[in-house]
Formats: C-alpha cells, structure tokens, sequence
C-alpha cells in the first residue's frame, strides 16, 4: 500500500495522506533534490535490455533495500522540469511482471499510481516502494561476458545515486533481516505475556480465553495524531458497529459489545488507554459478567482478550460446571475475531498507519486442560458437536490485514482464522 508520509509531505509541510498532482507538480517546480527515498525520473520504465537486464527492477529494489522511497516518472532527474508522461502507455501489469522476474526475494506492497492535471495536459507515473522487512532483495540478470551465466547484485541507494553492496554490507542486511523478524516476535511474545499476566489472576475459576494481539509492520509516521481519550472511546464504539455489520446477525454478542460499560473511560497505561471489565476490588453494580480486556497503544498496536467460558452452556439446560473440562464458547470465538481485526484496523487508520498489521490469535489456559468447544443451535440452545476434539492446547494462529482493506477483506480474515482456531477441535464452522 503507498504511504501516507514521504520525502515530498516533507518538503512541502503537507498532512499525511495519499500523494496528489499538484504535491508532485510542486515539488518539481521547487526543484526538489533528489536524495535516497527520492528519484525522478524522464522516461516510463524500459523494456529489460537485451532481454537481459531491467533497470527498474534494480530501482525498485534500491529503494527496498534502503529505507523505502518513490520513483517519479515525468520529472527530469537534474533540474527537475516536468515533462509529463503518457497514460496511454503505462502497463502496471508488465513493470509488476519485471520486477517479479527480476528481484528475489518477492517484492509486495508496490504501488502504482498515475496522476492528471485537472486539464488532462500533465501526467506522472508514480512508484511508491516502502522500505522492506525482507531486505536485502537481489535483482538478478545476466552477464553476457560469462557465456550468459544468471548473476545477482544487491544495490540500495546512496544520496541522490544507486550503489552496490559489497560482502559484508549484504552480510550485515541478512543480520539485520533477521534481527527485525525476530524483535518482532518479542514484541508480540511481549505483549502476549502481558495480557495474560493481566487476566489469568484475577479469574476465580478455570477459564478459556480469546487473547490476539496486532502489531504495525513498521513504525508510525513522525506526524501520527496523538491517541486521546476520547479518539480511543471512540474508535472502540466504531470498531464494534463495523464487527457487527460484518457478521450480519450475530450469534453471540462480541467482547466488545461487553465492554460498553466501561468505553466511555478508559484507563491510561504506558503508552496505551486500557478498557477492562476485570474484577475490581468492589463489586461493579450489575455484577461481574463476561471478563473482557483491550489495549489501545499510541504506536498503533492493539490487544484484545476475552473470556470464553463464561455462560458458555446458555440455554442449554446444563450448568457449565456439569460439563467436564473448560468450556470454549465457539460463537463468542467467531466474534472475537471479527472485532480485534475491526479494532485493529480502525486504531491504524486513525494513526495514520501505512504498513501490515500482523495479528496473532490464541485460545489460552492457565494450566493446561481439555478444552471442549461449545456451538448455539438453531439460534438459541449450546452443544457440544458431536466427535469434537478436547485439547489441551491450542496454536496459535496468525494473518496480516492492510488499514485499507474493506470489509469484505476483513470478514475473509476473520473467517479463516476462526476456522483455524476450530480445526483444531475437529469441526469446521462459519460465523
């Protein structure tokens, strides 16, 4: 997805947002330097010479290998004069099937986009290539000296200019490739381990919790808006009409459906506003109800837990204590999918978020036991599938979600990581 903050929000003191025209148009005509997130350029992308060698592959994967930037085609690349290009001849399709020919490993989140003065006289092609977390990418061609012999150079952008790395720079980027991935998952282990740190003493008895946790791929922009009370309250409020709307009539109704008793007044925490409806040292005035637990974080990142056993046999007949191991309520699972995605993206979208969001979902215990999943039937009684599996752990599972992703997007989401998290009971289940 293109970013909301570049070298030219920069120059020009604009707010984030999508890149326009006259931004370009004015950037140009300010005769803005290039530099190593910014490169003008004359010409649309070229065919690869000689079938051999693609210059834009290698543009591209500069730019990736560095700390992200953009490629604008229309512009003189000395002194900057506008020329223009022609829409007619952009072909996305095929400057997207040179770069995947070309550099390894896979470069996403390219964007393409064409802007046209209001007259229609004026045309740029614009690249928007964010710095990536798979750095150092190779553009590999071929040397014709060598008897065509395929070669790999890894180049990355040095002031206004593109260099090569040389062993121990790529040495250097793999360490540092692989350091990102793992500080990644430390800061979600992290959080993980908060949040149970948070909800597991205060149960009074054996539970199954929903616990997910969302990071941003990469950090904010420098010009992100503060996160207020308020702005968080709401965004809880928004994020809970989308997550309905998702579901069209719900089962059961979402964590955060449950937290309406307390949205109005989070808490402040480090660096995050806290929404809980955890047992207080006195009781809460209608009673203590389903154990909910959501953090909204000033970098973007989002926790949301949830209590699956409570009420779990509802309109069954049975008390949930009659029922051997901890109950996993399925329908309160489905919807808690859906609303840590739709708080998730909701939180990114009003910081400004230009990058993946990574959520990691988990059923949890505080010891390990046979958790046996609970279904509504026909609308209104809970069972026990028939043949369910108990285990006594559940993995993990994982997906990734753009700010910009609709809500058709979001509820395939949702539905695939509910389904991983009830494959692993041995049945399969829409929400």
């Amino acid at each position: 997805m293109a970013r909301s903050w570049t070298r030219l929000h920069e120059h020009l003191g604009a707010q984030p947002g999508p890149l326009t025209f006259d931004m370009v148009k004015k950037a140009a005509d300010d005769n803005l330097v290039e530099s190593d997130d910014l490169d003008w350029k004359e010409m649309l992308p070229q065919p690869p010479r000689d079938g051999q060698w693609n210059e834009l592959a290698k543009d591209v994967a500069a730019m990736a290998n560095t700390r992200g930037g953009l490629l604008i085609f229309g512009v003189t690349d000395k002194t900057t004069i506008p020329v223009g290009i022609d829409p007619g001849q952009v072909n996305v399709q095929q400057y997207a099937q040179w770069i995947r020919n070309h550099v390894q490993p896979y470069l996403p989140d390219l964007t393409f986009t064409t802007l046209t003065s209001p007259d229609g006289d004026l045309s740029f092609l614009v690249i928007d290539r964010p710095a990536s977390s798979m750095a150092p990418h190779h553009v590999y061609g071929t040397a014709a000296k060598d008897k065509d012999q395929q070669a790999a150079v890894v180049p990355y952008r040095d002031a206004d200019h593109t260099a090569w790395m040389a062993e121990h720079q790529i040495e250097r980027a793999y360490r540092e490739r692989f350091t990102r991935a793992q500080h990644a998952q430390d800061e979600t282990d992290k959080l993980l381990a908060h949040t149970l740190d948070n909800i597991l003493p205060d149960q009074t008895e054996p539970a199954a919790w929903f616990v997910a946790v969302a990071r941003p791929e990469r950090p904010l922009s420098r010009t992100a808006p503060h996160l207020a009370r308020e702005a968080a309250a709401i965004l809880c409020d928004t994020a809970r009409t989308r997550s309905n709307g998702l579901a069209g009539t719900p089962l059961a109704a979402g964590p955060l459906t449950g937290l309406e008793i307390v949205r109005p007044t989070p808490r402040p925490g480090l660096r995050r506003w806290v929404f809980s409806t955890l047992p207080l040292p006195l009781p809460l005035p209608m009673g203590r109800g389903r154990g909910i637990y959501a953090e909204l974080h000033h970098d973007g990142s989002t926790v949301l837990a949830v209590d699956l056993s409570c009420n779990a046999m509802r309109g069954s007949g049975e008390e949930d204590a009659s029922v051997p191991a901890i109950l996993v309520d399925a329908d309160v699972t489905g919807a808690a999918c859906r609303d840590v995605l739709a708080l998730a993206q909701e939180l990114a979208r009003h910081l400004r978020v230009d990058s993946t969001l990574h959520i990691t979902m988990a059923i949890v215990t505080a010891e390990p036991a046979p958790l046996t999943p609970v279904v509504t039937e026909h609308g209104t009684f809970t069972s026990i599938p028939d043949h369910a599996r108990r285990p006594r752990r559940i993995q993990p599972v994982t997906t990734q979600v753009s700010p910009a992703d609709e809500d058709d997007v979001l509820r395939e989401h949702a539905q695939e990581t509910f389904t991983d998290l009830m494959n692993q009971f041995g049945f399969t289940r829409l929400i």
